[in-house]
């Protein structure tokens, strides 16, 4: 019952927030894609569509001047991708599941928190009932809206529940769960796949801290592990560098009880908290007055069950003091100024660049732990519970409106979508210029956007494409546009210009004056 109750909850909020054309999108549609989510489309898309190949998650077609894309540098949701690629013959022409995991994790949050409370031991309705509806309402979980597969919290909250049952009874049969566990969520996000690996960590840990057996525990972490590195490196994940920065997005020491985007207090959820200048939203952790309402009152009106709890499970404790570090960061942030500054930090580090996201689990950890107190505070315990769900899920009023105008919004396609679908229909490839490394990453963004929402259209079919924009890669992409210009047009390639690249490229194409010319604010050779 308790986890019906939580699917009804998960399933009523996803319609609510997401319209089904979002959910279930197809080619031809009068709107566009915009912003990191037009990127995980467009890999899925490739992806979906291209010959199976190794790793499975590489695509010949797409990025092709680079020899191809492994698109789990694209954010595509692999374990989601590949699934939608096993079936794709019964797919509509377009269909890509980006949308579809939004509604997925939603539906799946909530029913997710009731199995962290269950592992805990809270068996009753009431007290899942208020979990679900305050885990369904995190405003982190549903201020990733952009980002479809940083939305995966569920995964965490797995993961919170996994650790609570082999602590207490590591079964074989459990551990081979966790393993498949730290797989999914890798190829969900890697970042995922670091909080549930780390939560995995606290079962020796706490074992060891309580006085029992830790040694097979902890060798049956190391195997997991070593499951996520061999899947990392048949996926072609191990090698591949980034931007680097870590600390550039770190959590505000504030952000967890800065009601930023509550609608209790009034305040507006943008901007947000930020002392390291590159703006606070991924550090962004406002915990909800229903979550902490539920922990104050329940460490309030049980310390001392509070104290049992907290050294009964001291290693988890470790971990998420280690977590919430890590998001913190180096340099740590206090209001708009650093207060502390430990210098450059340890080059493992580099690739956390996001590392604000680190305090995710500590938060899903907080909202198990208040509920549980709570719902043993006498007979009023169970109805408080439910009580604090409701407030949160009140609380969260604005960010849901927010997410679901951003999934309802769609915007009009910038360029001439149905005349670039035709010249793409019939084109046997498209080079797209100026090429993603080539673009100013300072002041490219509306180039940046232009190329995505091109790529987007092109997707819809989908035609080979000469480049992509990717946040990590294993070999340093290069700038060869005017080569790439300068070449004389293959049979059936559509070469596009956009605006910032048309003064200095167009007048490279061979024959340009007679093959060349504008469509709406692009020039479109063939």
């Amino acid at each position: 019952m308790s986890y019906l109750a939580a699917f009804l909850v998960g399933l009523a909020l996803a319609l609510h927030v997401f319209p089904l054309d979002f959910l279930f999108p197809v080619a031809g549609l009068p709107w566009r894609p915009a912003g990191d989510a037009a990127q995980h489309m467009v890999a899925q898309r490739y992806l979906i569509a291209d010959a199976w190949r190794w790793p499975p998650t590489f695509v010949a077609t797409l990025n092709t001047q680079e020899g191809g894309l492994n698109t789990v540098f694209a954010d595509s949701i692999p374990l989601l991708a590949l699934a939608l690629k096993g079936v794709r013959a019964l797919l509509p022409e377009g269909f890509h599941g980006v949308g579809l995991f939004y509604g997925l994790a939603w539906v799946m949050q909530p029913v997710a928190a009731v199995w962290a409370l269950r592992g805990a031991g809270e068996t009753r309705i009431l007290p899942a009932i208020g979990v679900a509806l305050a885990a369904a309402s995190m405003p982190a979980f549903i201020g990733r809206f952009g980002h479809a597969a940083l939305c995966g919290h569920f995964l965490l909250l797995l993961g919170l529940g996994v650790y609570l049952r082999l602590v207490r009874r590591p079964t074989v049969a459990r551990w081979i769960g966790a393993g498949a566990l730290q797989v999914a969520a890798l190829l969900v996000h890697p970042y995922l796949a670091a909080m549930t690996l780390a939560l995995l960590g606290a079962v020796p840990a706490t074992r060891l801290l309580r006085g029992e057996a830790f040694i097979g525990p902890g060798l049956a972490v190391g195997v997991a592990l070593a499951a996520v590195a061999g899947v990392m490196a048949g996926f072609g994940y191990l090698g591949a560098q980034g931007d680097g920065g870590y600390g550039q997005f770190a959590m505000n020491l504030l952000s967890p009880v800065w009601p930023a985007g509550s609608w209790l207090s009034g305040w507006p959820w943008s901007p947000q908290l930020d002392a390291t200048g590159h703006g606070g939203w991924e550090g962004y952790n406002w915990l909800g007055f229903g979550l902490l309402g539920a922990f104050v009152l329940g460490v309030v009106a049980r310390p001392r069950g509070a104290w049992k709890l907290l050294r009964k499970h001291a290693g988890l404790a470790l971990v998420l003091a280690a977590l919430t570090a890590l998001a913190v960061t180096h340099r740590v942030g206090l209001g708009e100024e650093i207060v502390l500054d430990l210098g450059p930090a340890p080059t493992a580090l580099e690739q956390f660049r996001a590392s604000g996201r680190f305090f995710w689990p500590v938060g899903y950890a907080l909202l198990v732990g208040g509920m549980v107190l709570l719902a043993k505070a006498g007979r009023a315990g169970p109805v408080l519970c439910l009580a604090a769900g409701l407030v949160q899920v009140a609380d969260a009023t604005p960010l849901r409106r927010a997410i679901a105008e951003w999934a309802g919004g769609h915007p009009a396609w910038t360029i001439e979508a149905p005349a670039l679908r035709e010249a793409f229909s019939e084109g046997r490839s498209l080079t797209l210029l100026p090429s993603w490394p080539c673009v100013d990453h300072a002041t490219g963004g509306d180039t940046f956007a232009l190329l995505l929402e091109t790529l987007a259209l092109a997707s819809e079919r989908p035609v080979p494409a000469s480049t992509m924009y990717v946040a990590r890669w294993r070999t340093p992409p290069s700038c060869r546009d005017q080569a790439l210009a300068s070449a004389p047009l293959a049979e059936g390639e559509v070469r596009v210009i956009l605006p910032a690249a048309t003064p200095s490229l167009a007048p490279l194409v061979p024959d340009g004056a007679a093959r060349c010319g504008p469509l709406g604010q692009l020039v479109v050779c063939r």
